[in-house]
């Protein structure tokens, strides 16, 4: 008998002749994650991976916390296993997990059900026998348990593979697909709530993530350069490394503010903001750009706003809050660990220097006479792409 952790994929397992690929890539995350903790490595079996530890007993406690943050995994479960799969160790192991995980079962009182699962249908005792003995085991052996097949607090799994399992628990993944599968965005990161998300949601599908973040001193204070970072630092937990590009934006913003009628102000930088990001994701084979807008939520994301800022680029723009309302991504802020971050009171150039009244019905012609009409300022962008400061966390 020894103590193993079960990990799950999902949407991997739908993938055709090049599944290899996924799996491959997700493996690789699990063993990255798991560098910090020695002693552990992820073995194959079909339709999931085992993570077993060299000696007893397991950290489940430091090793879950590694694991559950790959993105492309749906769970995890704490289990016991053996080769021994006679009816009778099955139901000595069943007996000890409840004993072990529930030591508190007389006093309080546990309702549970068995659920058991052969691979090998040729095993002499059926699945639903399997589960009957279980659960006689257990109530002739432990005090405080109580059957109820609909609505039990405890699901215990009898699973016959290639050797026995045993588990309970159960610790729910972001699911998606292993990062990097699917090409690169280079994502428009600011301070806020919304950008943060839409990175990880596209790292979620398998999106390799890099991120360019347009810093304005002396208006911004490096205290919102340090939420930036701080986000970054929460991301890199499930991609493994992440990059961020850091431009000042400074002389762009305020060439843009003096030269620009203040209703078209915020179209107008936001059209730089992309274009730079165009340089810096082609610099980097980036091969689209990620935003944080969701349509309707300010002027500058009306679907004509938003067509006019894309204007300015070529390569596709991703976003993945498009149809989510401010709450929506609020609760994917708390769930992913950047919420707290974000609403620290440092603003960042996004949220500065916004006019009362901005347009929410540019025409591109009008918006692109105004940039032929200012002076340097594609000179100007371009020089901001090439004097930036990157971090690698």
């Amino acid at each position: 008998m020894e103590e193993v952790l079960i990990v799950k994929f999902g949407e991997v397992a739908l993938r055709g002749k090049n599944r290899y690929i996924f799996e491959n890539k997700l493996i690789a995350a699990i063993e990255n994650n798991l560098k910090g903790c020695p002693g552990y490595f992820v073995s194959r079996e079909l339709g999931r991976y085992v993570v077993c530890a060299h000696s007893s007993p397991f950290d489940f406690a430091r090793v879950i916390p590694k694991v559950i943050s790959v993105l492309g995994i749906i769970s995890c479960c704490p289990a016991i296993r053996s080769r021994d799969m006679s009816m009778e160790n099955i139901k000595k192991l069943s007996l000890l997990h409840m004993k072990k995980r529930y030591p508190d079962a007389p006093v309080k009182g546990y309702t549970f059900r068995v659920t058991a699962h052969r691979s090998h249908k040729d095993y002499p005792v059926s699945s639903q026998e399997i589960a009957a003995c279980i659960g006689e085991c257990i109530i002739e052996g432990a005090e405080g348990f109580k059957v109820n097949l609909k609505e039990p607090e405890i699901n215990l799994r009898a699973e016959l593979r290639n050797q026995v399992y045993i588990y309970s628990d159960e610790t729910k993944g972001f699911g998606g697909l292993p990062v990097g599968s699917c090409g690169k965005t280079m994502a428009l990161l600011s301070a806020g709530i919304d950008s943060p998300v839409a990175s990880f949601l596209m790292a979620r599908r398998g999106v390799e993530v890099e991120a360019v973040y347009f810093h304005t001193p002396p208006y911004t204070s490096e205290r919102a350069l340090l939420k930036v970072t701080d986000i970054c630092e929460v991301l890199k937990t499930f991609t493994a490394s992440f990059k961020l590009n850091v431009v000042n934006f400074t002389d762009i913003q305020m060439l843009i503010k003096e030269k620009t009628p203040p209703e078209k102000f915020t179209i107008m930088l936001k059209r730089s903001m992309m274009r730079l990001a165009e340089i810096l994701a082609q610099k980097n084979e980036c091969q689209a750009l990620t935003t944080g807008d969701s349509v309707g939520q300010v002027a500058s994301q009306t679907l004509k706003s938003i067509a006019a800022i894309d204007g300015a680029v070529s390569i596709p723009v991703l976003r993945p809050l498009a149809g989510m309302d401010k709450n929506e991504i609020i609760d994917w802020a708390k769930k992913i660990g950047t919420f707290d971050i974000s609403i620290r009171p440092f603003q960042d150039c996004c949220t500065l220097f916004v006019p009362p009244h901005p347009e929410t019905k540019p025409k591109v012609s009008i918006i692109e006479s105004f940039e032929k009409s200012i002076d340097n300022l594609y000179d100007i962008t371009k020089e901001a792409a090439e004097n930036v400061k990157v971090y690698n966390f």
